[in-house]
């Protein structure tokens, strides 16, 4: 009987290791998983599989704010993030380096390798060798409200103009390096300048705000535009035959040199952000939003007007026209050439 019994004990005793061995596994599953991990993450590296995709230099993205006809037949093209394009005759793309990842608003050329650039936050780039390298000026004025410059037109001799937010109007002598305040800060933006002559210089902006002094920017005199909203670009054929363009469709015509303006009436309401004079084809050229292109021809005493679009499928915004040759090169939300009769947008190659 006490035999059986102590069989017994030892029987029963035996299996208790089997679950302590059990949970002892399932409690330390988790950490075994973690380590794991934790050595693939240190120890094991992926391998690649198939070949890398390269993004194309002009993405579908990019905003192409300005455009300018730079050394040899090239174009140089401001956009977004800081980008700065060449566009080469056979229209082969090539991205300069900038210092710079804001967006730049407008670029203008003096001549085949000097150039300048201005944009968000009051960016100024500028170049010597033709976009090779760009440089930043450190000395542009700022604002403590906003700092934005919109449009830049180059003249004679180094000298250029920048418009922009709050009021800026800016001049530098000597090619983009240095720069200086025309007048003071204001809650204005100005949208374009335009040089007629060393004196003469007219800039318009906001609610048809207008600006002009016949001394070099040292004394203005304001005026307001037979209109109520913004005006958006500028252009003279010489010294006293001008067009602005803006908002709604707005066309003006000035034959005295800016200071009056006559409403032309283009039967068109979507807004005109630039505005150019052809030489070569004796004709205004005017770009803006939904693919809307305005021309005009002078006939006599006045100018006759046309309007289209570009195709009933492109209707993107262009803030930028550039004649060349036979062509005119467009820039903003895309980036083209228009021959009045075919749209050709630039791609990668």
């Amino acid at each position: 009987m006490n035999k059986s019994s102590s069989l017994n004990t030892v029987n029963l005793g035996q299996p208790k290791g089997k679950p302590r061995l059990a949970g002892f596994v399932v409690s330390a599953l988790p950490w075994l998983i973690i380590s794991g991990l934790l050595y693939a993450g240190l120890f094991v590296k992926p391998r690649p599989v198939g070949g890398s995709v390269t993004p194309p230099i002009l993405e579908h993205r990019d905003r192409v704010y300005g455009i300018a006809h730079g050394e040899n037949g090239t174009l140089l093209a401001a956009a977004s993030n800081g980008k700065i394009f060449a566009i080469g005759k056979d229209g082969s793309i090539t991205r300069q380096p900038t210092p710079v990842f804001l967006s730049l608003q407008d670029i203008a050329a003096f001549d085949g390798t000097r150039a300048v650039a201005v944009g968000n936050d009051n960016t100024v780039l500028y170049t010597e060798d033709g976009g090779k390298h760009w440089i930043q000026s450190g000395n542009v004025p700022r604002s403590a409200v906003a700092n934005k410059l919109n449009r830049l037109r180059a003249g004679a001799n180094g000298v250029a103009v920048a418009v922009g937010e709050m009021g800026a109007l800016l001049l530098t002598p000597d090619y983009g390096k240095t720069w200086q305040r025309l007048r003071k800060e204001e809650d204005v933006a100005w949208n374009d300048v335009a040089i007629l002559d060393a004196n003469n210089l007219l800039v318009a902006g906001e609610f048809g705000r207008m600006l002009r002094s016949a001394n070099g920017g040292k004394d203005w005199i304001e005026e307001q535009a037979p209109v109520k909203g913004s005006l958006m670009a500028l252009a003279f054929r010489d010294t006293v035959n001008g067009v602005a363009v803006g908002l709604d469709g707005v066309v003006l015509t000035s034959s005295d040199g800016g200071r009056k303006w006559v409403k032309a009436d283009t039967g068109i309401h979507d807004h005109l952000l630039d505005v150019l004079w052809n030489a070569d084809k004796k004709e205004w050229f005017a770009v803006g939003v939904m693919g809307r292109w305005v021309s005009g021809a002078p006939a006599g005493e006045g100018v006759d007007w046309s309007s289209g679009v570009l195709g009933e499928h492109t209707l993107s915004w262009h803030t930028r026209a550039l004649a060349a040759g036979p062509v005119y090169w467009l820039s903003g939300a895309d980036i083209g050439t228009w021959d009045g009769k075919q749209w050709s947008p630039l791609t990668s190659r």
